[in-house]
């Protein structure tokens, strides 16, 4: 007997961005942001406090803040 997957939410939130997706266990942050439509190389993404690396793997639902990185001359 097959156990149907979980599905884990994902909330991005922040001053250019606010959007709740769905996604597989193990999924990482990167992947998470590419599938939102948020170019990783554009923000920094934190949780608690915590800037977390985009190769961090997601496995339970969790708000994020995202943080977008601005540069200029």
């Amino acid at each position: 007997m097959m156990m149907p997957s979980r599905i884990m939410e994902v909330r991005f939130h922040g001053r250019d961005v606010e959007i709740s997706s769905s996604f597989a266990p193990g999924t990482t942050v990167r992947e998470a942001l590419l599938a939102s439509e948020i170019l990783p190389s554009m923000v920094i993404v934190s949780y608690e406090g915590t800037v977390l690396p985009h190769s961090t793997r997601l496995n339970q639902d969790i708000e994020l803040l995202v943080t977008t990185i601005s540069s200029g001359g």
